[in-house]
């Protein structure tokens, strides 16, 4: 995934945090704000040191990643994201967080209807 479709400023973190709208379930809390007129959506990933030590944090953060990347053309397009991995996530490997993640995307109707 282009590093332009990540969301590294704190200002926009804590604006979809505030002003967004979330769901969750064990292993991840999603976080979404629509931007309109956006032609790719952004992601940001927070994964705490609880988690485990950098090595399985960045782990982590690169299975979503190419979660979202797998799932790109499915995901609505105008939206910003903010993944919070919770402590269930350790444990996970790429293909339960690729499934994981596609549910929370589905239970919040942030995926397009399949043809």
């Amino acid at each position: 995934m282009r590093k332009k479709y990540r969301i590294k400023k704190n200002e926009e973190f804590q604006k979809i945090l505030n002003k967004g709208r979330s769901f969750a379930n064990r292993q991840f809390v999603l976080y979404y704000l629509e931007k309109k007129g956006q032609s790719h959506f952004r992601i940001g990933l927070s994964v705490g040191k609880r988690i485990g030590n950098a090595v399985k944090r960045n782990e982590i953060k690169r299975y979503i990643r190419q979660a979202f990347q797998e799932l790109e053309q499915e995901i609505k397009h105008e939206y910003d994201f903010i993944v919070i991995a919770r402590q269930p996530a350790k444990d996970l490997n790429f293909f339960e967080v690729k499934k994981s993640v596609s549910h929370v995307l589905y239970k919040s109707n942030l995926l397009e209807k399949q043809k």
